[in-house]
């Protein structure tokens, strides 16, 4: 099958994912479903990254037949959230391999998925070069890059990087929350079936 660009090929690499995840039991959407707000967002709070403001929002478009339908609350509320509002939530992930994930200020959440990718045993030609990167991204989009690390390797993250860094700023604004959706996913995932 031939994909006209890496974006297709990764949407349907996710979905694919998701198909199979979907696949597997479904945890107790009754319990999730009777849960107050406080207790909701307690427990999703930290699926978007330190933005509890989704999980609190999505508690209101309740209730959910299945994960799928709990993360699509939470992804309309981002979605649809004003712009400063977005911008807030991409600029609250960390940078890849960067001064969070050396000061080991990072969630959990991602120190598990840059690890996945090996960003945590990294060269110092490596080190170097995703510094760059960052620093190149930030100064022209006033925003981290995001990606879902999971899906990449090393390599493929490098690869995007330098990509990416060649788009323009509506278009990696929308690459971000996109990624971002996906992270999302596979954390909403993790954490339920996990339980």
């Amino acid at each position: 099958m031939a994909f006209r660009s890496i974006r297709t090929a990764l949407t349907v690499f996710a979905g694919l994912i998701f198909a199979i995840s979907a696949m597997a039991a479904e945890p107790d959407m009754d319990a999730i479903n009777t849960m107050d707000r406080t207790a909701f967002v307690q427990k999703f709070g930290g699926i978007f990254e330190h933005s509890p403001w989704v999980a609190e929002k999505a508690w209101d478009k309740k209730p959910f037949a299945t994960i799928g339908e709990l993360h699509a609350a939470m992804v309309s509320v981002a979605r649809f959230a004003p712009a400063p509002l977005q911008l807030e939530l991409l600029k609250a992930h960390p940078d890849l391999a960067g001064k969070e994930a050396q000061a080991g200020a990072m969630t959990s959440s991602s120190v598990s998925e840059q690890a996945s990718a090996g960003l945590n045993a990294l060269s110092k030609a490596e080190v170097a070069k995703i510094s760059q990167f960052n620093a190149a991204y930030k100064e022209k989009f006033g925003f981290p890059f995001i990606i879902a690390v999971r899906m990449h390797t090393k390599e493929g993250i490098f690869f995007e990087f330098a990509r990416r860094l060649q788009n323009d700023t509506q278009t990696e604004f929308a690459n971000d929350l996109q990624n971002v959706y996906s992270i999302t996913r596979l954390r909403l995932e993790k954490m339920l079936m996990e339980n």
